[in-house]
């Protein structure tokens, strides 16, 4: 399995590397695999978030993902999308965007700096969101029981994500939106209004992708729900002979499934600007990040489609809550770097952390589990928590 899933990867890896020893020699082949490996360190809690929802969708949509997903997250969020920001920016014509990209490498690296206040508070907003929304759900199985019980009593309390999150953009906005610095130390400028707006729109996204992949994946519940029989002999039918759809046997599918990788790829984009923005400190050449940054966006792929298939989310049950609480970490990084620097190393270290105590806790709660299983076959641990 470990080679199906992550073949593509290699081979990729393989083209990508030869070609940047073809065009920019052995110092390019360097470049690549240093980016390579800043967009994974930087994105890994991504592929564990992105595995939490992949595993709702059926294998037609799994491919989706890992195909047409990965040209989007390659060529869409690390090539055009930073283009079409500095176009919209500086207000210059896609074409001149393009120009400037490829003829004029430090006045692009200036343009995509200066437009990282507005990214950074559209994407902090939108994984704030992701992170308030986990924190305030009530569940099970808790990871931080001390933390996690007392919010999910508060999550009762409607829209109560949302305030808190208008809350920290408006102390984002008045804070760390005044006196950001322009690239290069020349000077400084206020971009209240422009992270007030973008983060607006950043919650915005957030309820209505969200939202409405939501309120699909809910309905195809309801309906599957409906479609069940009480007798035993109707329970006993197989599936293909029962009436339900396939999308209800293996996962979903349709516009379920569609806003669902729409909100992924919202994801994938609030995580990857910050890792273009990075990039600059290693290379200037747009065609050199969007090559490094791609290889590791479709490592990172590939890693999520492997958590799926392995069922790892399900053996190690605090690792979604190590990778909603570095998100959460992340936002208000996002936030932070309007206008202060943080080094990537720190954002990446956040992370790895915090998902490692959440693998190690999985493996320590197993390990309780099964000898009280071993104690106890009648009794199974339902939840359980630091």
């Amino acid at each position: 399995m470990l080679l199906r899933t992550f073949g593509w990867s290699l081979g990729i890896t393989a083209l990508g590397l030869a070609l940047a020893g073809y065009v920019w020699g052995a110092k390019g082949v360097a470049l690549i695999a240093i980016l390579s490996v800043l967009e994974i360190s930087l994105s890994f809690d991504n592929a564990v978030i992105n595995a939490g929802i992949l595993r709702k969708m059926n294998t037609f949509w799994q491919k989706i993902f890992l195909t047409v997903g990965v040209l989007i997250a390659v060529f869409g969020m690390r090539l055009v999308f930073p283009i079409i920001i500095v176009a919209v920016t500086a207000k210059l014509s896609p074409y001149e965007a393009v120009k400037v990209a490829i003829d004029d490498h430090s006045r692009y690296e200036t343009l995509v700096s200066n437009a990282h206040p507005a990214i950074a508070a559209f994407g902090g907003m939108f994984l704030l969101m992701i992170f308030l929304d986990f924190i305030f759900e009530e569940r099970e199985i808790t990871w931080l029981s001390w933390l996690e019980k007392p919010l999910a009593k508060l999550g009762k309390l409607d829209m109560l994500s949302v305030v808190i999150a208008m809350v920290v953009l408006a102390i984002a906005g008045t804070t760390v939106a005044t006196g950001v610095p322009l690239h290069g130390g020349h000077g400084t400028i206020d971009k209240g209004e422009t992270v007030l707006l973008s983060g607006l729109f950043g919650l915005i996204t957030y309820l209505v992708v969200g939202g409405i992949s939501g309120y699909f994946e809910d309905h195809l519940e309801e309906e599957d729900g409906a479609d069940e029989e009480p007798d035993a002999e109707r329970a006993a039918i197989p599936a293909e002979r029962s009436g339900a759809t396939v999308s209800q046997v293996v996962g979903l599918a349709g516009k379920a499934a569609f806003f669902m990788f729409l909100y992924l790829e919202v994801i994938d984009a609030s995580f990857s600007f910050d890792g273009v923005v990075g990039a600059f400190a290693i290379s200037n050449n747009i065609f050199q990040i969007a090559l490094g940054l791609g290889i590791g966006a479709l490592y990172i792929r590939s890693l999520t489609v492997y958590l799926v298939r392995k069922g790892t989310l399900d053996d190690y049950v605090y690792l979604e809550h190590g990778a909603h609480y570095a998100i959460g970490a992340l936002s208000i990084i996002l936030l932070v770097t309007i206008k202060y620097e943080v080094s990537e190393v720190v954002t990446g270290l956040i992370g790895v952390v915090l998902i490692g105590a959440s693998y190690w806790s999985s493996v320590v709660r197993n390990r309780r589990v099964g000898k009280k299983s071993e104690q106890s076959p009648d009794k199974t641990e339902i939840n359980s928590g630091v």
